[in-house]
This record gives C-alpha cells, sequence and structure tokens, in this order.
C-alpha cells in the first residue's frame, strides 16, 4: 500500500473554532507530522490560535496571514488553508525570529545550527542535498532585505524561498503563527527535510524595459518615493501611464510595474500604495535614492507559469505538491484578465498551495509581482 505523502485542507467557516475544527477532520485528525497553514485576517486571531493550538496537540504549527489563498483547485479569499506533511517523508523543525529588528549573523546561524540538529534528530536523510528552508515574514516590517541577506548567509548554501504575510490588502497588520500565537515583527524560519525529490524556484514574466525613471528623493527605511525624475513621483508615475492620480490603485500597480536591473535581469519594485497628502509612493521592496526604474512590458503571465512548471516536470516528473509564494499583485493581473479558468488548470495539474504575498523570497533576495516555490516531486531521492 502506499503511504501517504501530504494532505490538504481548506475551510470557508468563518467562526475561528468551527474552521479549525473543519481543518483539522479534513487532515482526518493527524497526531504526528507538521501543518503548514495560511489564513485571512477576517479571523479573530487570537481565537484562530488558540482553537488551532488546542486540536492539533502533538503537531507542530506555523503559518501566516494572507493577500489571498492558492489551493490545488482554486483560488481562495477569507478562507483557511493548510497542509500536513507526513513524517515518514518529511522531517520538519521551526524557528521564531520574534524580532526581526535585532536579528544578526550570529543569531542566523544559532538559529540554523538549532533547525539542522532537530531535523538530524529525526534521522530521516541526510541533511546535505536533501533539505530547503520556508521563510515567512510579517509583510509591512520593511525588513526583509535585511533579515534574508543575513539568514542566507548563515544557511550556506540551502536552496531557500519563503513570502511576505499578507492582510486582504488592507495594509493595517500583518502576523506569522508560531506553536499557538501570532506574531508581528516577526518572522519564522522552516527547515524541510525530505525523502522526495525537489527543487527551489521562481517565476516571473517581465518581458523587456519601455521608459526610465529616476528615483530623485527617497526615504529608504520607509521604501517612500516622494520624487521621480524631480518630479512628485504619483503625479509622474500617473503622468506616463496617462492616468489621473485618482486612478492610481493595486490593480493598475499590477498592470504597470517597475522595475530595477540588476546585472542582465530586471526585478520589480511593486508600488504598495499613493501618500495623497504629499503625491509618493510607499513600495513594497527596498528603494533608494539614485535608483533607475524601468516601467517594464510584461509577457503572458499564464504561460510564462506553465513553462516553468513543464520544464520543472521534465526534470523531476509529476509533482506530489507545489508549495507556492505569489504575489498578490499577480493575483490581481490574473482576475483582471479574466484568467481564472487558465491559472485554476495550473493549480490543479501541478497541485498549488499557499498564499498571496507582499513580497517574495528567494535565496536571500527580497522580490516583488514573483511566484516563489518548491517543486515536491512524487519521486523518492535514490
Amino acid at each position: 500500500m502506499t503511504k501517504i505523502k501530504t494532505k490538504y485542507a481548506v475551510s470557508r467557516v468563518q467562526e475561528p473554532l468551527l474552521a479549525s475544527q473543519d481543518i483539522y477532520e479534513q487532515l482526518d485528525r493527524p497526531q504526528t507530522g507538521f501543518v503548514l497553514f495560511y489564513c485571512s485576517v477576517v479571523y479573530p486571531l487570537d481565537a484562530l490560535a488558540s482553537a488551532m493550538n488546542t486540536l492539533f496537540i502533538n503537531i507542530e504549527l506555523a503559518g501566516c496571514t494572507t493577500a489571498g489563498e492558492l489551493t490545488s483547485e482554486s483560488y481562495e479569499q477569507h478562507s483557511i488553508v493548510a497542509t500536513w506533511f507526513s513524517p515518514d517523508f518529511f522531517a520538519i523543525s521551526t524557528e521564531l525570529i520574534n524580532s526581526i529588528e535585532t536579528f544578526d549573523l550570529i543569531s542566523a546561524q544559532t538559529k540554523v545550527n538549532q533547525l539542522i540538529e532537530k531535523c538530524s534528530d529525526k534521522a530521516l536523510t541526510p541533511i546535505e542535498n536533501n533539505t530547503f528552508l520556508l521563510t515567512l515574514i510579517d509583510g509591512l516590517s520593511t525588513k526583509e532585505e535585511q533579515f534574508l541577506s543575513i539568514l542566507n548567509s548563515a544557511a550556506n548554501g540551502i536552496p531557500h524561498f519563503g513570502g511576505s504575510a499578507g492582510d486582504d490588502i488592507n495594509l493595517a497588520y500583518t502576523h506569522v503563527y508560531h506553536q499557538g500565537q501570532f506574531y508581528q515583527q516577526a518572522a519564522i524560519t522552516i527547515m524541510v527535510n525530505t525523502l522526495c525529490q525537489f527543487e527551489v524556484f521562481n517565476c516571473d514574466h517581465i518581458k523587456s524595459s519601455i521608459e526610465k525613471l529616476v528615483v530623485t528623493q527617497a526615504d529608504a527605511q520607509s521604501r517612500t518615493v516622494y520624487e521621480l525624475n524631480s518630479e512628485p513621483a504619483a503625479l509622474e508615475y500617473a503622468r506616463f501611464l496617462g492616468l489621473d492620480i485618482d486612478d492610481l490603485n493595486p490593480k493598475v500597480f499590477s498592470l504597470h510595474p517597475l522595475a530595477v536591473k540588476i546585472g542582465e535581469n530586471y526585478y520589480i519594485r511593486s508600488i504598495q500604495k499613493v501618500n495623497k497628502h504629499d503625491f509618493s509612493l510607499t513600495f513594497c521592496c527596498a528603494i533608494d535614492t539614485g535608483i533607475v526604474l524601468s516601467a517594464v512590458e510584461m509577457n503572458d503571465i499564464i504561460e510564462s507559469l506553465s513553462a516553468k512548471l513543464a520544464k520543472l516536470e521534465q526534470k523531476l516528473k509529476k509533482p506530489e505538491l507545489v508549495l507556492a509564494c505569489d504575489c498578490f499583485l499577480r493575483r490581481l493581473e490574473i482576475e483582471q484578465k479574466n484568467l481564472i479558468e487558465e491559472i485554476k488548470a495550473l493549480q490543479q495539474e501541478y497541485r498549488i498551495f499557499g498564499f498571496n504575498t507582499y513580497g517574495e523570497h528567494i535565496n536571500g533576495m527580497h522580490l516583488n509581482q514573483t511566484f516563489t516555490g518548491v517543486y515536491i516531486s512524487g519521486e523518492l531521492n535514490e
């Protein structure tokens, strides 16, 4: 009899205890293993944390709040999604970093060592070549770059991806969850040691540069740009698009992104919001005076992801699961272009599970408008 490697659940019940019970039942009342979950902020988080912790007594739990949820069936909103990982195939350990502000290289090395030790104690398979990291970070902390760079230095080559927590695009409060409690200004690092073949990857759909906009005044700490091309930033961005400033919103940002060129590649620096009191723009990612931003033309969003997943399938065969951190702006683009059925087909074919993020992580970098994840094969390492 083939052993089950993973199970997933989704609950649209709005009452925290009933929703938690729903998830627990769908996962067949697990008594061992690990559960990763993502939830909307429509839930009272303290009540949800208590309910989840009460039900999953012997199960290690980690997760975060979202800007939307993903399952292998469809996009979700105002729900809880969860995946259970069998201890027969996955040795998983977690560490809470309860203050991103004070996180340094010594702390990072200590945390990585603790993660390795806990995974090694489960004696599943050697750490080297069989392990990846998943990071979940408070999406409004503005400290992702600093945290990820430090963690990557300590990870010593262990591949890693992740996402920044959302809050249904309210841009107010984002949380990560660890062992019975939701936290702000914090991060969770999850180490996954597995018998399954896998590959960590990222995918965007940038095609080419259209026009350059120079950041002539900015505050790096708050990721606020006051001037583009020596003009009020929001007015200059609206001018370029031929729009009124009142027309600027996340849907517009998703279709007309700005990117920075590093080497030969472009990386999107997504706009988070317009500050109408001074016509500045707040960004989701690192920004500073002197940076040259390029307005970029985009390729087909479905085709780019489909090609990436097909390439991974050719290499790793059929997926057990694709764990995904997918930018909320990509979701807005897909919804505006009426591509829901197309993305749903990919989610079903590749068993995609995850959440819509305020930022994506890949091997020490913080990105925007990107799909980062891990393709976990149904095939085991030889």
